[in-house]
């Protein structure tokens, strides 16, 4: 998946190029047969519709179909979209254990919807929930409906597009879960904040949960050069910040102290060192080599503090014997076909190895994505909403979904809990500042006023989504 992404946004930046070039005598042109003022009011003009309307990294065609296949077992009902938009299932067949709902259905976008982005409006009043996808939309997408199973089976329902139009046939997949949160359940975090981001309202209502971070997100540290320091300094003061952050921003979620584990490895390293496991890589920025540095508020000792080399070996010792420790059911952890970034791919790796290494299994994985390769900006939309599956134009494993649901308090609670991530409050560039105020202005989107960073909009909604994969797999 990381491959795939690094190739399309090489693709992306050589079509830009082209484009360029392609224009270039055409602003000659202009010049040439027009006034002299003509070229730099097109360039201009042309910059602004592209901060406002192209400059989404968006790496398929909005035409293409979402591909995604669900277990033979998983419970499909055809269902029709009335003119007044309420979905008629064949509802004696809805189970009333199906808490997870999610629509299949051909969405294309009007004129409009090329300009502003598409969105699906759910329910009614107070309940109203929208899901937004790409400009120029023209295929099949997956609308979440978790939560609206009452309204469903009373016939009450009502989905309609907004700059959009909905097919009339559409398919209704069913999942029924138990609650994991009344389970044993341990976080694998790669880096601070992503236990947060993918799972905040999972681990705050567990009645036990355990959270492992492991590594301690210490590169791209260029913000804390501003208080005179050196590279290196400042990337060891963002590891040590966001390791704190790794112990402390849980207990607001209600997780311990002795519950959080912070593993010190160092960023953007861990598929090196799963080449050479007993080959200690250090980090690529901070110049550090040794894990204990940050590990000195973890409950207890670990493998690698015996000598605190950064290898895969001890990263997959520590693992194991944190499996043997707390003993979960079920472990929570980073989509490996879905999510590209290399630190979240090698996470699940290390999982499999550490629990044939240890021997303690988990009954269930629950995966999450908090990156994508193919689109930048989901979940699409402004931040409170639900969340629809995500773009899946290359086929992925066939995995049921849960999809749990945030109340307003827990929303609030999340998104300070983001608020509390050193990470997540670098305040934005020039360049993003104007392009959202472009946006805002020809576009119509909207950012929430918790924080500045993608990830408050993003993250901060009306459910949570999880992929729901055995271990054996």
């Amino acid at each position: 998946m990381e491959a795939r992404k690094q190739q399309l946004l090489r693709r992306h930046r050589r079509n830009k190029r082209i484009l360029m070039v392609v224009a270039l005598p055409v602003l000659v042109a202009l010049d040439w047969f027009g006034s002299w003022g003509t070229a730099p009011v097109v360039l201009v003009l042309a910059w602004i519709a592209h901060e406002a309307w192209f400059s989404d990294h968006l790496f398929y065609s909005p035409k293409d179909d979402y591909r995604y296949d669900f277990p033979a077992d998983s419970l499909s009902l055809s269902v029709r979209i009335g003119r007044d938009g309420r979905v008629a299932p064949a509802t004696a067949a809805l189970p009333d254990s199906a808490e997870t709902l999610v629509l299949a259905v051909h969405v294309r976008s009007s004129w409009l919807g090329r300009w502003l982005d598409p969105n699906v409006l759910i329910g009614e009043g107070a309940h109203l929930d929208r899901q937004d996808f790409e400009r120029g939309v023209n295929g099949v997408r997956f609308v979440n409906l978790s939560g609206c199973l009452a309204a469903l089976r009373d016939g009450r329902l009502r989905v309609r597009g907004r700059f959009c139009r909905l097919s009339s046939e559409a398919t209704l997949h069913c999942f029924s879960n138990p609650d994991y949160a009344g389970r044993r359940v341990m976080v694998i975090a790669p880096h601070a904040d992503d236990a947060e981001l993918a799972a905040f309202g999972l681990y705050s209502r567990c009645i036990e949960a355990s959270i492992v971070t492991l590594t301690q997100g210490e590169i791209e540290a260029k913000f804390y050069r501003r208080l005179g320091l050196s590279d290196t300094a400042a990337a060891r003061l963002k590891g040590r910040l966001r390791s704190w952050s790794s112990h402390t921003v849980p207990l607001w979620g209600g997780v311990p102290p002795s519950h959080c584990v912070q593993l010190g490895y160092y960023c953007m390293q861990l598929t090196k060192m799963e080449g050479e496991p007993s080959m200690p890589f250090v980090s690529l920025e901070s110049g550090d080599s040794d894990i204990r540095s940050v590990r000195r508020f973890n409950p207890f000792r670990l493998p690698g503090d015996t000598d605190g080399l950064p290898t895969w070996n001890n990263l997959v010792a520590d693992m194991a014997a944190l499996l043997q420790h707390f003993r979960p059911e079920v472990v929570v952890l980073p989509h490996p076909q879905l999510d590209p970034h290399p630190d979240h791919v090698q996470s699940s790796r290390a999982l499999h190895q550490a629990i044939e290494l240890g021997g303690w299994r988990p009954d269930v994985q629950l995966l999450y994505a908090n990156h994508l390769a193919d689109n930048d900006r989901w979940p699409m939309g402004p931040a409170g909403n639900g969340v629809a599956l995500p773009p899946c134009i290359e086929p992925l494993p066939a995995d049921k979904l849960w999809s749990p649901l945030l109340d307003d308090q827990e929303l609030v609670d999340k998104s300070q809990a983001l608020a509390m991530q050193h990470d997540l409050q670098t305040p934005l560039p020039f360049k993003k500042r104007l392009r959202r105020f472009i946006q805002w202005c020809l576009a119509a989107r909207r950012w929430p006023q918790a924080g500045e960073d993608e990830f408050f909009r993003k993250a901060v909604r009306r459910h949570e989504l999880f992929w729901v994969r055995p271990l054996d797999r």
